[in-house]
């Protein structure tokens, strides 16, 4: 009697264990609904070649790797400090907490509404995307969710931060062009430039150029040059434009605008040419403000005095620096140039270093 319950009872086990084992073929693939992923990191990310990052108004920015360098699709220059904050994210996210219960299905609805998408490719394939959500109510965190190719998407978001770090981890991720555009000018050694000019049209005694050919330098106002120049002054003008970066791009001007400033005349026009022929002209337009006559409250045209429109040989309108440019368009802070009868406009003139 003993020996027949124990064989019923083995029998039993057996097929509950069978029974369970085909649950778990017949599941096998198919995600728990309420599981919830959060590996998000990739400690490799030299493998990464490719994010395309898809912003809340569908904007769609994609950065690509280039040997060592990092480009936009098209292979255009973009501002490598961005992809290191984003690269920074990829290796040192970590989880943060579990949402409450109760907290589920109101961020979930919000994620479905309004997210950033961010897709991340390994050695030329997808792997991972992060799904972005708003942030955690101490802002130290964010909701996110993520999707990768190995345990396919999790279908409830989780809190993940930064490891170290006190902040949130959208700012990151960003797909507005503007934003992403490199904003170096020149960037051009001493060794390689063979002339600069600079044209004043509406202060023409202003204008000079410095010309180099080997060790042979030259500083020019109109067709005559200065006898008594500095050779060291003119190597410390010629260096300014190792490094030149425009401050701003245009986020204020429609279209039209950009036509109207563009069919007016530049206050002075700066070229330069390098030693292989290749010359990059910069167009310079006044900023003209409008403000209200303290006695008669009428408006009164005034120039700003911190910045300027400048028209890149791209055609491209961006804001520039007179802190910036002071030193490349005004030549008296370098060479003796007459300027005798030139009025001074006040805050857009050089102040001497």
């Amino acid at each position: 009697m003993k020996k027949t319950v124990g064989l019923i009872i083995m029998l039993a086990a057996i097929v509950v264990l069978g029974w369970y084992a085909i649950n778990l073929i017949s599941n096998s693939g198919q995600s728990d609904p309420k599981s919830e992923l959060f590996d998000f990191a990739i400690p490799d990310i030299e493998t990464i070649d490719k994010v395309i990052i898809t912003d809340g108004f569908n904007r769609v920015f994609e950065i690509h790797k280039q040997e060592d360098k990092w480009t936009d699709k098209d292979g255009n220059c973009i501002v490598q400090e961005s992809v290191e904050f984003i690269l920074e994210a990829f290796k040192n996210i970590e989880f943060k907490g579990y949402l409450p219960d109760n907290a589920h299905e109101r961020f979930t609805n919000m994620m479905s509404v309004s997210h950033t998408k961010v897709e991340i490719f390994q050695n030329g394939e997808w792997t991972k995307t992060w799904f972005i959500g708003p942030t955690s109510q101490d802002h130290y965190g964010q909701v996110m969710l993520l999707e990768s190719k190995e345990s396919g998407k999790s279908d409830l978001p989780v809190l993940m931060k930064i490891k170290g770090m006190h902040g949130i981890i959208e700012p990151r991720f960003f797909a507005d062009p503007l934003k992403w555009g490199c904003t170096n000018i020149f960037a051009i050694p001493l060794s390689d430039i063979s002339k600069v000019e600079v044209k004043f049209n509406d202060e023409p005694q202003r204008s000079f150029s410095v010309t180099k050919n080997g060790s042979e330098l030259h500083v020019y106002q109109g067709n005559k040059e200065l006898s008594e120049v500095d050779t060291a002054m003119i190597f410390r003008y010629l260096q300014q434009y190792k490094k030149v970066h425009y401050d701003v791009a245009n986020y204020v001007l429609n279209e039209k605008q950009v036509d109207s400033i563009k069919g007016t005349t530049p206050f002075v026009e700066l070229n330069v040419t390098e030693k292989s022929g290749k010359s990059k002209l910069l167009k310079c337009y006044r900023i003209i403000t409008k403000a209200p006559e303290q006695a008669g409250m009428t408006d009164v045209e005034d120039i700003d005095r911190n910045r300027f429109w400048c028209e890149l040989p791209s055609g491209e309108l961006v804001k520039c620096q007179y802190f910036v440019f002071n030193k490349l368009i005004f030549g008296d802070l370098f060479f003796p140039l007459d300027l005798s009868g030139v009025e001074t406009i006040d805050g857009v003139r050089p102040i001497d270093e």
